[in-house]
């Protein structure tokens, strides 16, 4: 019972924490990693985005033959040996903050058949990168109120950005013509935005039970997903490739409450960000 809780307790606290960790091994003796390990660990870092790291902390271990003062040595070098090859493939130096030798990893009690693996598992640098949490990216003005996300923010995968004063025609899957600027510019910066892949989402106001608006175009009750169609459309006649889009009518599912005016709305919804 005891161990049940103590897992528990530690999936629950590692889940909630915002880092990513990584381990590479290196031959006795060695401070040089393997071509097969230094591919793993550029391969880690491929898998994230720097513009997301807070910061990188670099420790090294060795297992326990050599004296302590050789291994401490060896662990440092193992250790600085990383920071290198991250260096080399532009990782940003101001990201790195910890760089630390921590000498020999001591043996446990175990099987005398266990001892060189368990020696090889302990010849190691763990690599711990610390994320951007969601509320150190929020932007606020000068009262303290949260902006709005744009195209402009730091987004990350499961961002909401509204696409302001995109005004139709009341009852009508159509803009005004006003609003045919703000389109082009939004689509100017979605061009440019490449790495974005996201669903254009269409919501209505004032209908009961969260039910869709009708389109008086069509007289079909589907006037956000129609709404969400014709600005996908717009983005695909504008050269945004309809690979990174998808579109999605959402009702009157998700007020946002106070003046239903902007309950009429179209957001885009980030899906992946890719390098």
């Amino acid at each position: 019972m005891y161990n049940l809780c103590f897992l528990l307790f530690f999936f629950f606290l590692s889940f909630g924490q915002s880092t990513k960790n990584h381990i590479v091994y290196f031959d006795t003796d060695k401070f040089n990693l393997v071509e097969t390990e230094k591919n793993r660990l550029l391969f880690f870092f491929q898998n994230l985005k720097i513009k997301k790291i807070k910061k990188i902390s670099i420790y090294g271990f060795c297992d326990d033959r050599g004296t302590n003062e050789y291994n401490l040595i060896l662990s440092q070098n193992r250790a600085n040996s990383i920071k290198t090859i991250l260096h080399k493939n532009a990782v940003p130096h101001k990201l790195i903050k910890s760089v630390d030798g921590k000498g020999e990893v001591l043996l446990k009690i175990i099987k005398n058949e266990d001892i060189n693996i368990i020696r090889s598992l302990n010849r190691k640098v763990e690599i711990e990168v610390e994320l951007i949490k969601k509320k150190d990216v929020i932007k606020k003005d000068e009262l303290g109120r949260e902006l709005p996300l744009t195209l402009d923010s730091d987004l990350m995968v499961g961002d909401k950005v509204v696409l302001q004063n995109i005004l139709f025609k009341t009852g009508f899957s159509y803009v005004l013509d006003e609003s045919i600027p703000v389109l082009e510019k939004i689509s100017d910066q979605l061009n440019k935005k490449k790495d974005l892949y996201f669903t254009i989402e269409g919501h209505v106001c004032c209908t009961s039970l969260g039910r869709d608006a009708v389109d008086r175009g069509t007289g079909k009750r589907n006037l956000s997903l129609a709404r969400a169609r014709y600005i996908y459309s717009y983005f695909i006649k504008k050269g945004i490739d309809k690979k990174r889009m998808k579109y999605s009518g959402l009702k009157h599912l998700f007020p946002l409450g106070g003046d239903t005016k902007f309950d009429k709305r179209v957001e885009i919804e980030i899906t992946n960000i890719k390098n």
